[in-house]
């Protein structure tokens, strides 16, 4: 989950900033407009077949890696990568994972088994306790609080719960979850992970994708579940993630008032944006708002393929941001997932042709036990990589049905 580098592998950053630069200059824009349709699947693109097949194989990793307690990996570091931060934050990261990992067991094919064990899962998430900010800088926790308010939202709105006695327990505590959001929102508009002096109980720095990530979830919660959710404070996230937009399409990292110029080498190009793009576009369509039409999410798309090889460069480079243009590959599977949300926005009668290349840059990530990961070997990473892959496979295989 981490989106920038903490203080321990900012000078290695910093020192691979020029060579990353010199890289991507190599790789300027050309002026083309990039293409509006799908690209032809490649060669190797899974049939359906070996999709599911896929998809069964993640499940199955999923299911038998489950603690006693319902919960996925454990609230310490075990990676030597991720020294350096506070305490509380790698409680958030198990957290942040086990949302993810709740999300895949509601998207996924239902089996007794799977339902069984998102109920274990679902107890977890409403009983432990809610994570800290851990210092100053580090707000890490916050991602705790964005992919466990939204696991909330879908697990409430699943027959499975609603008509459980587990339904009290997820909403009340997805509205802690809510209310967490509300403290950190920024004076700007949205949320993030880090914070910068002057720190303040309220933080004042903020990304377009930790915001966009949200938007989607606290519309279902006001909307589709009559939660008591700030329309005001939604107006402001969208706001946000719109005033992020470029008319290359790309999206800035960070959520300012006032945009920044970049060049076409750095991070807000839409080469260094390929983790971004998707997510903002998915977010603005989903609030409804004209701009993100069929056409720039179809711009949006074909560039997520056209370039795709930068984020196949980066996946399980270990230092944040090394790639070029300041890819980082802890954004390969949160670019996959809302790609496919994206898609999914589409004309049904299109997404296939955009869902297979989609499948086919998943399924080669996978082990043989059906586990991924794009960045360390931190539980996690594993934790949520697999469970960013199952979202993807479930979005984009036809619904079979099921037992659970």
């Amino acid at each position: 989950m981490r989106i920038r580098t903490g203080r321990t592998a900012a000078v290695a950053c910093a020192l691979l900033a020029a060579a990353a630069a010199a890289a991507g200059a190599r790789e300027q824009e050309e002026g083309a407009a990039p293409p509006s349709a799908p690209p032809s699947a490649p060669t190797a693109a899974a049939a359906a077949a070996e999709a599911r097949a896929g998809l069964e194989r993640s499940l199955s990793w999923l299911l038998e890696t489950q603690n006693a307690d319902g919960s996925w990996g454990h609230p310490f570091p075990d990676h030597p990568g991720d020294e350096g931060f506070a305490w509380d934050t790698y409680y958030a990261w198990q957290m942040a994972a086990h949302g993810l990992a709740c999300m895949a067991l509601v998207e996924a094919p239902a089996t007794v088994e799977r339902s069984a064990a998102l109920g274990r899962a679902l107890e977890w998430l409403t009983t432990a306790p809610l994570p800290m900010r851990g210092s100053d800088w580090d707000v890490d926790s916050t991602w705790a609080s964005l992919y466990g308010f939204a696991a909330c939202v879908r697990a409430a709105g699943d027959a499975r719960v609603s008509d459980s006695e587990l339904a009290a327990a997820v909403r009340e505590r997805g509205l802690e979850y809510y209310a967490d959001l509300e403290r950190r929102q920024t004076p700007d508009g949205g949320w993030a992970y880090y914070d910068a002096p002057p720190f303040t109980a309220r933080p004042t720095w903020a990304t377009s994708f930790c915001t966009a990530l949200v938007i989607p979830a606290l519309l279902s919660a006001r909307d589709e579940l009559a939660w008591p959710v700030d329309s005001e404070r939604i107006a402001h996230a969208v706001e946000a993630v719109r005033r992020a937009a470029r008319p290359n399409g790309a999206f800035a990292y960070d959520v300012s008032i006032v945009p920044h110029s970049w060049t076409g080498t750095s991070i807000d190009g839409v080469k260094g944006s390929l983790g971004r793009i998707q997510v903002c576009l998915w977010a603005l369509r989903k609030a409804g708002v004209g701009w993100a039409t069929d056409d720039r999410l179809r711009e949006g798309l074909a560039s997520f393929f056209e370039h795709h090889r930068f984020l196949d460069l980066v996946r399980l480079r270990p230092i944040p941001h090394e790639g070029h243009y300041a890819n980082a590959g802890y954004f390969y599977f949160f670019a996959h997932l809302y790609a496919a949300r994206v898609i999914g926005s589409l004309p049904e009668a299109e997404r296939e042709a955009w869902f297979a290349p989609l499948r086919h840059h998943v399924l080669k990530t996978l082990a043989d036990d059906g586990s991924a990961s794009d960045f360390l070997t931190a539980h996690y990473m594993i934790t949520a990589s697999t469970s960013y892959a199952i979202l993807v496979l479930s979005a984009s295989l036809p619904a079979e049905g099921g037992d659970g």
